[in-house]
């Protein structure tokens, strides 16, 4: 499976860059799915929901199922969070798996950088990261695209996988 990681501290552009990168890869017809890490608890249903309901009285899973989508909810309960080689392993085959997060795995990533909040660049730590999308120009020894310049990143990450 081809997978090509977004990376970058908070308010970096990550979301932006992802929602972006997938419309337009998608708009030349590859098929692409997502993967996106959260560092704290989330929720994706409503107290009071059915499927809510049914986490709550202790379900270990709970699959919601209509014309329009799937959802499957895996509630932890104490056990370790999944490698990403094992979630990657139950997505449906595509073209192409976008990461959001992730940073400290192996895989071939770009990060996203904005210039305004100060971080220091993951890059200059990671050899996995093989490109910079940042909102100021930056002197690397790799590639560094204008964060807005979705092309050129999606270009450059089609490149890189092959496709």
């Amino acid at each position: 499976m081809r997978v090509y990681g977004v990376v970058g501290w908070k308010n970096a552009g990550k979301t932006g860059l992802m929602e972006r990168l997938v419309a337009d890869i998608t708009g030349r017809g590859f098929t692409v799915s997502t993967v996106k890490h959260a560092h704290h608890s989330f929720e994706v249903d409503h107290p009071g929901r059915d499927s809510h309901r049914h986490r709550v009285a202790g379900a270990s899973e709970v699959l919601l199922a209509s014309r329009n989508r799937v959802a499957l909810m895996r509630e932890l309960r104490g056990a370790p969070e999944p490698p990403l080689a094992d979630l990657l392993g139950q997505l449906a085959p595509v073209d192409l798996v976008l990461i959001e997060g992730y940073k400290r795995e192996p895989h071939p990533k770009v990060e996203a950088h904005r210039a305004e909040p100060g971080n220091p660049l993951i890059a200059l730590e990671d050899v996995t990261v093989r490109a910079v999308a940042s909102d100021a120009p930056l002197t690397l020894d790799r590639p560094v695209f204008d964060l807005d310049d979705t092309v050129a990143i999606a270009d450059f990450i089609l490149a890189e996988v092959g496709l």
